[in-house]
This record gives C-alpha cells, structure tokens and sequence, in this order.
C-alpha cells in the first residue's frame, strides 16, 4: 500500500469517527440545514429521476426529504444504488417507501425486485471532500466506476457534514470531481476545469 493510500485510509476513519461521535440532536439539525439546501439546489436543477443512498455510520438521512421531493412533482422517482456481486459499477434501481428489501453485503438496505433505472442526478456521500470536487468515500470505488460508466452522464452531487471538508483528498488518477457539493452550511459548485 503507497503512503498515499495509506493517508487516505487514516484519513477516512478519521472523518467517519467524528460524524458518528455528532449527537443525535445535533446530526438532526445538521441534516435539516442540508436537506433545505438541497431542495433549493433540486429545484435549480429540476431532475426527474434521483439516485441516492441509504444512510451509513451516520451519514445524514435524508430519506424524509427525498420522499416529500419526489411527491411534489410528477413523474418524479427515487433509485437506490444495488451493489453488484463483483467490481464493477452500481445499478440504480426505483425505490418508494414500503418496497420490499434486502440487505446487501455491506449491511445496508437496497431495492428487491424493481427494475433498474437511470437517474439524471446523483447524490453521493462524503466522508471526505475538499474545494475541486473530490471526495473520499468508503475506499471500493463504486461511485467512481459509476459515474464514468452511466452515459449520459447523471450530474453528481455529494453531500455530506462540514466536518467532512478537508484541504487536499490526495484524489486518484481515476478519481472523478463532484459537480456540486451540499452541507449543512450550503451549496458549492467545483471549480471549472
């Protein structure tokens, strides 16, 4: 393993033990302030169909909010990300509440049995980002091998704590840059290129 990649493993636990230390209250309020700064980002960019995750070693949840996005607007439909069985790129499947489940290899939950689906905004989780766009997230690579991989191209949006922001994510050679990143403190776009 490079010092690199090493950095980024200390680096990673680091972050993830400091969101999961927040207190109930306190994460509560946080994900407040970013699901209101999410739904002003959601109505600038206006998608139909939005991928996202289900929260992780406190990760915010936005659930609630997604549910009530998706309910204000028609045609409007959520997708959860499957894991596949080997390396390789998510699949985003449709998810509504009460569709059944099943819970994949790492612990979280994920859509059983409805169909794939191509969603035109993703949101991402950070345990780690800094002001270009990238991101650390749980070392596999899945978000990666799937942003390259979905054409066109959804546009992707990480969200995550202030705690989260960093100077330098030491990204990659095949690290790919947010397009916009949301905390509880508000929206940022990445730099152009």
């Amino acid at each position: 393993m490079s010092s690199i990649e090493s950095d980024r493993r200390a680096m990673r636990e680091r972050l993830i033990a400091a969101r999961e230390a927040l207190s109930p209250a306190l994460r509560a309020r946080m994900t407040a302030a970013l699901a209101t700064h999410l739904a002003e980002l959601l109505e600038h960019l206006r998608p139909q169909i939005l991928g996202f995750c289900w929260p992780f070693r406190g990760e915010a949840d936005l659930r609630e909010s997604l549910v009530q996005w998706r309910v204000q607007g028609a045609g409007r439909q959520l997708a959860l990300p499957v894991v596949p069985a080997r390396a390789g790129p998510l699949t985003f499947h449709a998810w509504a509440p009460g569709d059944a489940m099943e819970i994949d290899r790492f612990g979280i939950p994920a859509p059983l049995g409805t169909p794939a689906t191509h969603p035109d905004l993703v949101l991402v989780p950070v345990n780690g980002f800094d002001a270009r766009g990238y991101r650390i997230g749980y070392g596999g690579g899945f978000f990666d091998r799937t942003l390259a991989a979905l054409q066109p191209a959804p546009v992707s949006v990480g969200v995550g704590f202030e705690i989260a922001r960093i100077d330098d994510v030491q990204p990659a050679p095949h690290d790919l840059p947010l397009d916009w990143i949301v905390t509880e403190a508000g929206i940022a776009v990445r730099p152009a290129a």
